[in-house]
């Protein structure tokens, strides 16, 4: 399925649009490394700031000993990344204690294992930090920063957070592949790119798992469900059915490398 830009005479306005946005536009941001820093010292957000720290107080029993990251959780990755995968947010117990995105949860030991079954990671599993971890050709980013209630971020929090991916998409330049992990995820990426506002209404992309399209440009996107447990423990999401997302990831990635 291949999407045409078109402009509409009235385009609708971005998920996630509306709101404060923060301090820093996408332009200002130098490097990964400036968005990095600024995803970490951001308090715009005074709700998912204040439900962050509680977590990081109260923490989990099964991590009572350890020392929770209770900020805001930037991306992670190559910043030569051919591939760039989005997904929600962190998890009050996953990301947010581990201080990396998609690390320290079953998502994590999910996203993490294709990466290293596919080429992109050194070693499937990702526990913190401090595992060695290192990701070949791949950017894994979010949404949202922050880990929300009910893993379910504002509208007005999404906007917040936008300028952020917008930064990263802009950064990393060899991008040619990106997978979206879940509806969210995938209107935030449209809005970010700034294909929400090029592309008329039936051109956009939508998303469904396993849908793939042809972007402007040569790029690929690809769409998944989320690998929470509530899509892995019913069967919604199926190794099968997560294996083949990626390994289709893998076959662009080299196809359009040729």
């Amino acid at each position: 399925m291949t999407a045409r830009v078109a402009r509409a005479r009235r385009a609708p306005r971005a998920p996630g649009a509306g709101g404060a946005r923060p301090a820093h536009a996408p332009a200002t941001f130098s490097s990964l490394a400036a968005v990095e820093r600024a995803v970490i010292g951001c308090e715009r957000c005074p709700r998912l700031r204040r439900y962050c720290e509680r977590i990081a107080r109260e923490r989990k029993r099964a991590f009572a000993t350890q020392a929770y990251w209770g900020k805001p959780v930037p991306g992670f990755g190559d910043p030569r990344a051919r591939l760039l995968v989005i997904g929600l947010a962190p998890a009050a117990h996953g990301g947010n204690r581990t201080g990396r995105v998609f690390t320290g949860d079953s998502s994590g030991s999910w996203l993490y294992e294709a990466l290293h079954r596919f080429g992109f990671s050194n070693q499937p599993d990702s526990t913190g930090r401090g595992d060695r971890l290192a990701l070949t050709g791949c950017y894994v980013t979010a949404a949202a920063r922050c880990a929300p209630p009910a893993n379910r971020p504002t509208p007005r929090e999404l906007s917040r957070c936008r300028p952020y991916l917008e930064a990263e998409i802009r950064l990393l330049r060899d991008v040619r592949v990106i997978v979206t992990l879940g509806h969210i995820a995938h209107r935030a990426w449209l809005g970010a790119s700034g294909l929400w506002e090029r592309m008329g209404p039936r051109e956009r992309p939508r998303f469904a798992h396993g849908a793939e399209f042809a972007l402007p440009g040569g790029s690929v996107l690809l769409c998944s469900y989320h690998p929470s447990r509530q899509n892995t423990n019913t069967g919604r999401l199926t190794r099968p059915m997560w294996h083949d997302v990626f390994r289709r990831a893998r076959e662009r990635v080299d196809g359009l490398e040729r």
